[in-house]
């Protein structure tokens, strides 16, 4: 079953070669991912969008079909469109051990300096080789797409999609949520050229925009500040201080009922989440505080979740209760949050992160550290939370303490990011801001 195609549409494209390298790598099969999926940059976007009357098709890239499919995202009644990766892919992708590795080794694995310069071309040419332009104007054109929006720039997808643009006649924009780097040497031949002739880039972040305006002279019509938008009003149903249902998921988690409570969800990446920061930080915490019951809860799993565990292991760490999995039950996310008395991000890079935006619309004070992205959140008066340096323990523990140490302050800080949540990232605003950018030059 498919949603109307008469109606104007968007094609949203995520980042990466194909769709099976994010889904395994947190541990969703194809069937949950349209069946349970939700939030995120792409199902935000999709609801953000239909709140005022846009209709958009998520395009994935697989390596698992041999012709287009398309499926129903149960939640939001989005059509996703599966095309297979075109075959001349499928020969250097088979050789890689990870597609995104940064170097030849880290892609491929030891190779000889006879034949490196030959796997460094492979290595450079394959994320272009990835997207199937004949098999995506056919789609969009059936899907009346009158837009293209990929969700990052920094991509060699994003390359492909404005040359594709060119030729059947569609406008391509981009989303930064995160991706301010480039894996391929051949982005850098072709990357100022695309963005001068996309049709406008929406960039959440003021350091990126200034990265952006500077080393691509991008000028300032072309770019729009838009956070990404959330379900505000469906987090704020699970708000913390709602005892009953506080205590409730307390219990089922075996937490305290007079516990005090971190939490922290997401990826886990230990070194771009600064896991190893909050590992420290929680052990002076709770040195510092000896005779109170605390707990650190984190959610979520990732590729360096054996890393943590060794990590967690090695300093003893005590009332740490890690649910190693990714959650995609909005619900249950929404409940894990309710039993926290403060959220807290100690990450060195971010793109535009969701995951304290959600929490602030439960009514949780967030403690952040200040990677790029991360200072928008709570914005110039930091409205809702403390930041931190980033690669600073010794200060993230001290704010953490300070929050869970003074009520006055939590309660405080608790109802400024509730009210930054609504008024900044609720999905009729940003639908709106979006609709008014994408949508001008009609």
């Amino acid at each position: 079953m498919v949603s109307n195609p008469s109606l104007p549409s968007i094609a949203l494209l995520p980042w990466g070669d194909l769709i099976e390298d994010f889904l395994d790598s947190i541990d969703v099969s194809f069937e949950a991912f349209c069946n349970e999926m939700t939030g995120g940059w792409m199902f935000g976007y999709v609801e953000a969008l239909k709140r005022v009357g846009v209709r958009s098709v998520l395009f994935c890239i697989s390596n698992r079909v041999n012709a287009p499919e398309q499926y129903v995202h149960k939640p939001t009644g989005t059509t996703i469109c599966i095309l297979p990766a075109p075959k001349i892919h499928a020969m250097p992708r088979r050789l890689m051990q990870n597609p995104y590795g940064w170097t030849v080794e880290d892609t491929f694995g030891q190779i000889d300096r006879f034949r490196r310069p030959a796997f460094q071309l492979l290595k450079d040419i394959t994320p272009y080789l990835a997207t199937p332009l004949f098999a995506l104007a056919r789609e969009l054109k059936r899907e009346n797409c009158r837009v293209i929006l990929c969700q990052e720039y920094e991509y060699a997808r994003f390359d492909a999609c404005v040359l594709l643009g060119q030729q059947i006649g569609l406008r391509v924009f981009a989303t930064f949520q995160g991706g301010d780097f480039q894996l391929s040497r051949l982005e850098r031949f072709f990357r100022s050229a695309t963005i001068q002739r996309c049709a406008g880039l929406i960039i959440a972040t003021e350091t990126e925009i200034q990265r952006v305006q500077s080393r691509y002279g991008v000028p300032a019509s072309k770019v729009a500040q838009i956070f990404n938008p959330i379900d505000v009003m469906s987090w704020r149903s699970h708000d913390p201080s709602d005892k009953a249902n506080r205590n409730q998921t307390r219990a089922a988690l075996g937490i305290p009922l007079d516990a005090q409570v971190v939490v922290c969800h997401g990826r886990i990446d230990i070194h771009r989440k600064g896991l190893d920061i909050l590992m420290a930080a929680w052990e002076q915490i709770c040195r510092d505080r000896p005779d109170r019951e605390l707990r650190l809860l984190l959610v979520g799993t990732g590729s360096d979740a054996e890393q943590l565990r060794q990590l967690i292991a090695a300093q003893s760490l005590r009332g740490i209760l890690w649910i190693d999995k990714y959650v995609r039950d909005r619900a249950l996310m929404q409940q894990y949050l309710s039993a926290a008395d403060l959220y807290t991000l100690a990450s060195r890079h971010e793109g535009f992160p969701v995951a304290p935006i959600e929490a602030m619309a439960c009514g949780l004070p967030v403690v952040v550290t200040r990677a790029p992205g991360v200072p928008d959140i709570l914005g110039s008066e930091e409205m809702g939370g403390l930041m931190v340096p980033c690669d600073d323990a010794p200060a993230l523990a001290d704010a953490i303490g300070r929050v869970l140490d003074d009520q006055t302050l939590r309660l405080r800080l608790s109802q400024q990011a509730r009210d930054r949540a609504e008024q900044c990232f609720s999905l009729n605003a940003i639908g709106q801001q979006l609709h008014r950018f994408l949508w001008k030059a009609d």
